[in-house]
């Protein structure tokens, strides 16, 4: 759907930031699809930069990739990525400002980090055909030291307490975990939503949250953060992190994208060794047939998110599933496709707990609620 003077149509997928060449060959296959859209967001998963000191409380090297690799966000024409993920002060302040003053040379508008916490929560606002888009942007996934303060670079934050309540008498069984949203956290998201809500015809809010690698498990702050950010004046939130699809929930007639999965992600192999311990702390298996792809065996699957957004906000969401291939190449699925339809059995599995209804129309999936807003 190309831009008219009366709608846009905004496409939103999960994670991206391969860490192997050649960086061409992973939008081969969903580019026409991307191209469609009027407006392209993206999670940018990595820093690109040749500066900057592993943080001794990183999730590892992999982090920081040449600068040259960002040519992958270009590819496929984003406009706006966060890049208000876990990883985004593995290599200190000056590896993240080098991603954004990258993105923004390429004419990509980032959000959710910055030189300091006023920049980290300032929205990128698209306009097009007299339509303005407003996008913010923030991590819950953070290491001590990684959100943005008023003096310091970093993420914006919306960190969750965890807390364990006993559910039995007996000693030793398991107890129910508890998390509940930072009261400053979501303060801060819902200040800001209302204030771009009041420059924009609609309000995106990216969230980097949720328990990676395990399909289904949503965590208890997710839906708290999720209602308070709708009734600060949130139109859609996009979720990533997870590394697998998550469920697609509708609160009070507005939807909220749990996790988008991977989208153009590669990964080191796991040794052997390695893929046990993975595979008995998450009680996820991998793939065999994706060693660059170390996220368990629904790691593959994924989805672009799709709303059609007015002067009157969004109007209608949709997803169109996702298959990565052997090469790492996400493939848009097409209705007829038995891939397609497992997609979509898996997607209401994951979204059991939540309200929602899927309808196929085309080669996309429309999302409504069973409960009527």
């Amino acid at each position: 759907m190309s831009t008219n003077n009366n709608a846009l149509v905004l496409l939103g997928v999960g994670d991206v930031g391969p860490i192997h060449e050649p960086m061409d060959a992973y939008s081969a296959l969903a580019r026409p699809a991307l191209a469609a859209g009027d407006i392209r967001f993206g999670q940018c998963e990595r820093v690109y930069s040749e500066r900057g000191a592993l943080q001794v409380h990183s999730g590892g090297g992999h982090s920081r990739v040449k600068p040259h690799l960002a040519s992958v966000f270009t590819d496929c024409g984003f406009d706006v990525v966060s890049v208000a993920s876990n990883h985004a002060m593995d290599w200190g302040e000056d590896a993240l400002l080098d991603t954004i003053a990258l993105m923004e040379s390429k004419g990509i508008k980032t959000v959710g980090a910055g030189r300091n916490l006023a920049e980290a929560r300032r929205p990128a606002i698209i306009e097009k055909s007299g339509i303005r888009v407003a996008f913010l942007a923030y991590c819950s996934i953070l290491n001590e030291g990684y959100a943005a303060t008023s003096h310091k670079a970093g993420v914006a934050p919306l960190r969750a307490h965890t807390y364990y309540e006993s559910i039995d008498y007996q000693a030793g069984v398991p107890p129910k975990v508890v998390t509940i949203p930072f009261e400053e956290d979501l303060a801060g998201m819902e200040s800001d939503i209302a204030a771009a809500k009041k420059n924009a015809d609609a309000v995106i809010v990216s969230l980097h949250w949720g328990i990676h690698f395990v399909p289904r498990l949503v965590a208890q702050y997710q839906p708290t953060a999720a209602k308070a950010a709708f009734a600060a004046g949130a139109d859609l939130i996009l979720g990533h992190h997870a590394h697998t699809p998550k469920a697609i929930g509708v609160h009070g007639g507005k939807t909220c994208f749990y996790s988008l999965s991977n989208f153009m992600m590669s990964s080191t192999s796991k040794t052997p060794a390695a893929a046990v311990a993975f595979e008995k702390k998450y009680g996820v298996k991998l793939d065999p047939a994706y060693p660059h792809l170390a996220y368990g065996e629904d790691g593959k699957r994924s989805l672009i998110a799709k709303a059609v957004i007015t002067k009157s906000g969004v109007q209608k969401t949709s997803f169109l599933p996702v298959q990565i291939d052997k090469q790492l190449r996400p493939e848009v699925l097409k209705r007829g496709d038995a891939r397609f339809d497992d997609a979509v059995r898996f997607m209401n599995w994951a979204s059991e707990d939540f309200d929602h209804r899927f309808v196929v129309e085309g080669d996309e999936v429309v999302i409504s609620g069973a409960v009527p807003a």
